[in-house]
């Protein structure tokens, strides 16, 4: 246990350090997705697939996760996850046709959902509550730089040596990742007792003590809410190649440039969001960045280069921060024994519509031959969002005005 008022920054770091192990890939290696459809001809159903696949092992693995990480520690389950995820990147680099490729992506997919419920549940229980949101804002802008990184760093070993290279580079990012977290992070042990000062803070926020995260109905609210708002980042960034490629003649490396503005715009819109979610009225900053999601995806549509790139740039930022700050208040609604099931239950709409989005998308390009649906879709989703958003606001104060 931590005894002192900064012990719990070392492990919080060491978090952080294998959250950018796990995104640099899970993000990053979308520029090479075109050679990657090429390599075993994929259409854009198959491609939707192949990345939507996401969604449904999220929601196959993600509840199990939670329990896995409240039962064995979640420094345990997170390093078994980042094992699986370099298994699965090797298993992908040699793949010979599309069904090895499936499978190694499904072996890559399994180990990044154990890893990434193990590092929010890490994050969870070391941040004290009092600086949930600029936590958030931190894992988000870490996150976002492992985009930044990881677009460039693929697509470039990628053209120099082919995709499978690239591939086989990310694997080595998730050694070096998982080397930090062995060496730095502190498990709080499978009981997840409290850590430190903030984590015993944390306990005070929760609906009752000994309340479950199963029962608590803001919880499932919140699902929705995490994976609907994550759908037009996440699959956005699995699309904008082929876009880019088809309609203004990018090439991945173009493409990469695309994305690695949006993340890096995203490293500050996370920062500047997290600090604000501490300071004002979190609902309604969380209604604002949302709001300006539905522009971003218009502008996807218009047919001009520059407002493509504005558009995503900004779609990828906020639609990022808003997820990354969805878990920051789940993680305040329950602590102690709980958050590893608070963040499994969250996933979960990440599976959901980590699946519904690509799979969308791929489909309506193939059924339209445009991109255009699949941008309108996204925006629809996005009003969506904003419409939960502000009626989880009444709700929670309404049920209890002290709350955030």
């Amino acid at each position: 246990m931590v005894k002192t008022d900064r012990g719990w920054v070392l492990p919080f770091a060491a978090a952080v350090a294998g959250m950018m192990s796990l995104q640099m890939s899970s993000l990053g290696f979308s520029p090479l997705i075109p050679a990657i459809q090429k390599a075993f001809g994929m259409n854009f159903s198959q491609v939707g697939l192949f990345t939507g696949m996401y969604g449904l092992l999220a929601l196959v693995i993600s509840l199990p996760a939670g329990m896995a990480a409240k039962r064995f520690g979640e420094k345990t389950v997170m390093l078994c996850g980042m094992a699986g995820i370099v298994l699965g990147l090797v298993a992908l680099s040699q793949a010979q046709t599309f069904a090895q490729a499936f499978l190694a992506r499904g072996i890559w997919l399994t180990g990044y959902r154990f890893a990434f419920v193990c590092v929010l549940t890490a994050v969870a229980i070391t941040c004290p509550p009092r600086l949930k949101g600029r936590s958030m804002g931190v894992v988000g802008a870490v996150s976002s730089l492992a985009s930044v990184v990881g677009a460039p760093f693929g697509s470039t070993i990628g053209q120099a040596f082919g995709w499978r290279q690239g591939i086989l580079g990310f694997a080595l990012a998730t050694i070096v990742g998982a080397s930090f977290v062995t060496m730095f992070y502190r498990s709080s042990g499978a009981s997840n007792e409290h850590v430190g000062h903030g984590f015993a803070r944390g306990a005070a926020v929760a609906d009752g003590t000994g309340a479950s995260a199963f029962r608590t109905p803001i919880v499932w609210a919140l699902t929705l809410l995490g994976g609907a708002v994550g759908l037009g980042q996440f699959s956005t960034t699995f699309f904008v190649p082929s876009a880019a490629k088809s309609i203004y003649g990018l090439d991945a490396t173009g493409a990469a440039f695309i994305i690695s503005t949006g993340y890096t715009l995203a490293i500050v819109v996370n920062l500047l969001v997290g600090w604000l979610m501490d300071r004002f009225d979190r609902w309604l900053v969380l209604a604002t960045v949302i709001a300006l999601m539905i522009p971003a995806s218009l502008a996807m549509t218009t047919g001009s280069l520059l407002l493509f790139r504005v558009g995503t740039a900004m779609l990828l930022a906020l639609g990022f921060t808003s997820t990354n700050q969805v878990y920051g208040v789940a993680g305040s609604v329950l602590s102690g024994r709980e958050a590893g099931n608070v963040m499994g239950v969250v996933s979960l709409g990440a599976g959901i519509f980590g699946y519904v989005g690509p799979q969308m998308l791929g489909s309506l390009r193939d059924w339209t031959g445009t991109f255009n649906a699949g941008w309108y879709f996204v925006t629809g989703v996005a009003l969506f969002t904003l419409v939960e958003v502000l009626w989880l606001r009444g709700h929670s104060r309404g049920a209890r005005p002290d709350r955030p």
